[in-house]
């Protein structure tokens, strides 16, 4: 799923978001996110297996709970960075009994939002 990253209101239906919180590996992958790390450091920290931690990747992302950048590296292979795009994740139910989710994003710098923009594009070229 290709979201704007310049946009703060891309935000994904109530049952994608909750069932993505009900999953223990994902809730797992969050708490292992204190810092940006790729995947190969979350196989190691997560103790999950590869394929099993790139489909919860996935599914995060789809949910705009991480955000995916680009590291790049001197030897010029580029590997996926990870990092919680969310301080609050709130669910509300309104007088007609609606539920309805908000979710409250860190707030980024300018240098940040264009590099996620130029990953964005990036995926689409490929």
């Amino acid at each position: 799923m290709v979201r704007d990253p310049l946009s703060d209101t891309d935000d994904p239906d109530l049952e994608m978001v909750v069932g993505t919180l009900d999953d223990e590996d994902c809730r797992n992958i969050v708490r292992q996110l204190d810092e940006p790390r790729t995947a190969s450091e979350l196989v190691e920290r997560c103790d999950i297996p590869r394929s099993t931690l790139y489909r919860k990747l996935d599914r995060l992302t789809e949910s705009t709970l991480l955000r995916e950048g680009t590291e790049i590296r001197q030897d010029g292979s580029h590997a996926g960075r990870y990092e919680v795009d969310f301080t609050e994740v709130i669910v509300e139910c309104d007088d007609a009994r609606e539920f309805d989710i908000e979710i409250e994003r860190p707030a980024r710098r300018a240098d940040e939002r264009l590099a996620e923009l130029w990953s964005e594009v990036g995926k689409e070229v490929r």
